[in-house]
């Protein structure tokens, strides 16, 4: 069979793969070509793209999990119909199960269908080296064939041509020059990108894409290299013909079984549904966010992977499926519940509740568990027989407690990794995902099981369904919030000057605090004990030569380049005092008070304002300007500037202050320029935000030695106290630098919470990487929040923003969910 086909690959996750590898298909599609796509891997999101790209169902290609005799029929299968199949990869070209020489990785796929690989580079941060770098990628593995390199996160015209010219001694082509575009990335979050069906700018997203890549990329070599294919034998993957063995009759009268689906259960195979339609099953998607009641008829129930934990509150609010569920579980219809179905069925999520069926409780926890498997069932259950072996993986950061029963239900699996899960003759509920295409035996267990179940107990299922959703059990989901659409007004507290307006404003008594960016978690001890030694000291005059010395320490530098200050705040009055400045620069949106300090100096401060999602445009800030400050992560937009971007306003005669205040909330401080020492660049630093001490002023300065001392010359004396002394030392030790690096991963984990929470109510929202996300709610929504007891902070007094924006301080995600719930309220009443 002649297929037209090629990999896309890389040389190392994040170079580009999903992103490039969907655009090709999208533009592909559009050009006139019928195309599939496929990835290699366990993966459920980027197939969601796919999907979107070809209108064609998004396919996996894993030999751990189907079995590597089943990737050229699945793949034939997949492609039946199109006229070429691109196979996205999965992270480096050659990466595959660890001690296994490359088991289950993209060059191992590559082989395995005899496909050629077209090679994505991100050659942002090199030039000539990438030469170096393809033709390692050529030479390590001769069997696989690199037929072509497209070049990604190109910054000129310049550079790219300096790659082109470099790779002509390789031999490989290069049929594609893709220019950095922020527009057309997709947002992701605590386990990877947000899946397109969460997404309601997916669709516009895509065709900026498929525009883009048409434009740098050589369409029709591509497909010439795709054609370059030598023919496939062998027969397409046949759901009847893989089920036959393992069942004696496909009954005549199909039976429905329900799957969950939506935003919230995003993640299932498309041969799932495939071997249940070859068994005689009717699927049907239910939406645990929206629908009240399982589909008519009901026989069998399919929960399995997605998102709960981000849509925790409005699944726990649909009480009436819940019960639904509840009572079919308990009724005997038989379930299948993987990762996520298995949270759904537990009794709670997060502490929101959920269906009750297990009797075990589901949270998010720091740790992320990835990995393929290899178990075994310990007894015979729904899906195996007592002994039976099946591969999967698993990919969640939430925890079962208890992880298997303790009483009553039997162990799902046991692994290298002990035993988990919950099974029955009718239940299975684990977080191993298994492909049924390479194990057709299970899909057969299910539906039999499906078939025997007696008629009438889903008649049962759906009576229960129908008694949930009557009565009070509806209306009490969420209480109605009585909102008010006034602004704020000067008697509440606002500064007259707007720029003068800060968070602390915002958190009056009887609200709920999501407008001051202090972390919400309690001091480490050690930082307390520093705290209370302080008191021995206070009798006598502070001296801050020690913190000096302790952050010099910190970031590797001569302490002459260190200023401590109580807190960032006064760095920006001495910076506004330190040099006649001439033309000063304050790029906006950001933190006001330089702008504040910089006209108590008698200085007029301009404004730059931010590009296309607030990104930091280095062209834009005036060749005169002699001062120019910008925040990174920048507040309140927390967006975060990448290194290059910051160097670039570097100037002789100009001194660049990049606010660092947010930048230890940033896991890995990615984009610092704290240790970088450059010429003319100063960065500021604030230790109260982090650590939770707003009340101990402590913050510090890095920089030139003559730009410190200019800093120097204007602090008054003493103006750094004994504790915050203390606290800059305790804060820049090694123990704080590991705690700094777990708070700052439980940042992220919980700010995904929120900005999928927004995601889901359909918010725009701009990618953040501090502990704040700024959010475009709608004008009236910040009183409207206020009046229904929310403190968020408003955002019409950064100059570049008016009053749709907000800006909302990352907290736990039980208080993320209450907030997102309120959200919803005050957004439905909102609307005309």
């Amino acid at each position: 069979m002649n297929l037209p086909r090629l990999v896309v690959a890389a040389p190392a996750s994040g170079h580009g793969k999903t992103t490039i590898a969907t655009g090709l298909m999208a533009a592909l599609s559009r050009s006139g070509h019928r195309v599939s796509g496929h990835k290699v891997g366990p993966d459920y999101i980027d197939p969601g793209y796919h999907e979107l790209a070809t209108g064609l169902p998004g396919r996996n290609l894993d030999p751990h999990l189907a079995g590597e005799e089943r990737l050229l029929p699945l793949l034939l299968h997949g492609a039946a119909g199109s006229d070429l199949a691109v196979v996205e990869g999965v992270m480096g070209l050659h990466d595959g199960m660890l001690g296994t020489d490359g088991y289950a990785s993209t060059a191992h796929v590559a082989r395995a269908t005899h496909s050629p690989v077209v090679l994505v580079v991100d050659v942002s941060s090199a030039s000539r080296s990438i030469a170096a770098l393809v033709h390692g990628m050529v030479t390590f593995d001769t069997s696989v064939r690199v037929a072509g390199v497209i070049l990604n996160k190109v910054g000129s015209t310049r550079h790219a041509d300096e790659v082109v010219r470099a790779l002509e001694g390789t031999g490989v082509p290069v049929v594609g020059v893709v220019h950095r575009d922020e527009g057309v990335v997709a947002p992701s979050r605590h386990l990877g990108l947000v899946p397109a069906e969460e997404r309601d700018d997916a669709k516009a997203a895509l065709d900026r894409l498929a525009a883009r890549v048409a434009k740098a990329v050589d369409l029709e070599e591509f497909v010439r290299i795709a054609q370059s294919a030598p023919p496939l034998t062998g027969e397409a993957w046949d759901p009847v013909a893989e089920t036959a063995p393992h069942t004696t009759e496909v009954p005549s009268q199909r039976r429905v079984v329900a799957v969950a689906g939506g935003r919230s259960f995003t993640f299932r195979y498309a041969e799932t549904a495939e071997l249940l339609d070859a068994l005689g099953c009717d699927v049907r998607v239910f939406d645990p966010l929206h629908d009240e009641t399982l589909p008519e008829g009901t026989s069998g129930l399919y929960p399995g992977g997605g998102f709960p934990e981000v849509h925790a509150a409005t699944i726990s609010a649909n009480e009436p499926l819940r019960h639904a569920i509840a009572a079919a579980v308990a009724a005997g219809v038989p379930t299948v519940a993987e990762c996520a179905g298995l949270l759904y069925l537990c009794r709670t999520l997060d502490g929101a509740p959920m269906v009750g069926a297990l009797p075990a409780d589901a949270a998010m926890t720091p740790r992320l568990t990835l990995g393929y498997r290899t178990a075994v069932a310990p007894e015979e259950h729904l899906l195996a027989p007592a002994g039976g072996r099946v591969t999967g993986h698993e990919f969640h950061r939430t925890h079962v407690t208890p992880a298997h029963p303790e009483a009553g239900l039997t162990v799902a699996w046991t692994s290298a990794h002990g035993p988990a899960g919950f099974a029955s003759p009718t239940l299975h509920a684990s977080y191993l995902h298994t492909h049924w295409a390479g194990h057709p035996r299970m899909a057969a267990r299910f539906a039999a099981a499906v078939h025997a179940l007696p008629r009438g107990v889903e008649a049962l299922a759906g009576r229960a369904s129908r008694w949930s959703s009557s009565g009070a059990a509806r209306n009490e989901r969420a209480p109605r919030i009585e909102t008010t659409r006034q602004r704020l007004g000067d008697d509440e507290g606002r500064a007259t000057d707007p720029l003068r307006h800060h968070g602390d404003v915002e958190a009056t008594d009887g609200l709920v605090d999501l407008a001051v960016n202090v972390h919400d978690g309690p001091r480490p001890t050690w930082l307390d004990d520093a705290l209370r030694g302080a008191l021995d000291h206070v009798g006598r005059y502070p001296d801050a030569r020690e913190a000096e010395a302790a952050v010099a320490h910190r970031h590797t530098r001569p302490v002459e380049e260190v200023l401590a200050t109580a807190g960032a705040a006064e760095a920006f009055t001495l910076l506004a005092r330190a040099r006649p400045w001439q033309h000063p620069v304050v790029v906006h949106p950001q933190f006001t008070e330089p702008d504040v300090a910089l006209r108590q100096a008698g200085h007029t401060p301009r404004h730059v304002l931010l590009g296309h999602d607030f990104a930091l445009e280095p062209d834009a800030v005036p060749d005169a300007a002699d001062l120019v400050v910008v925040g990174n992560p920048t507040n309140p937009t927390g967006v975060l500037h990448p290194a290059w971007a910051l160097r670039a306003l570097v100037r002789p005669g100009r001194v660049v202050v990049v606010d660092e205040a947010f930048m230890d909330a940033v896991p890995g401080e990615s984009a610092s320029l704290a240790d970088a020492r450059l010429p003319g660049v100063l960065v500021l630093r604030s230790l109260t935000k982090l650590w939770s001490i707003p009340g101990v002023r402590a913050g510090y300065v890095l920089g030139d030695a003559d730009l410190v001392a200019d800093l120097r010359a204007q602090q008054p004396p003493w103006s750094v106290s004994a504790h915050a002394t203390a606290a800059i030392v305790a804060c820049t030790s090694d123990d704080a630098r590991a705690e700094a690096a777990l708070r700052a991963t439980q940042v992220a984990q919980h700010r995904a919470v929120l900005t999928d929470g927004l995601d889901a109510l359909g918010v725009r929202h701009l990618p953040s990487a501090a502990p704040f996300v700024l959010a475009e709610v709608g004008a009236g929504v910040h009183a409207a929040l206020r009046a229904a007891g929310w403190a968020v902070r408003r955002a019409d007094t950064f100059p570049g923003l008016d009053d749709r924006w907000v800006r909302i301080a990352v907290r736990s995600p039980e208080v993320a969910r209450r907030f997102l719930a309120a959200l919803e309220v005050v957004l439905q009443e909102a609307r005309p």
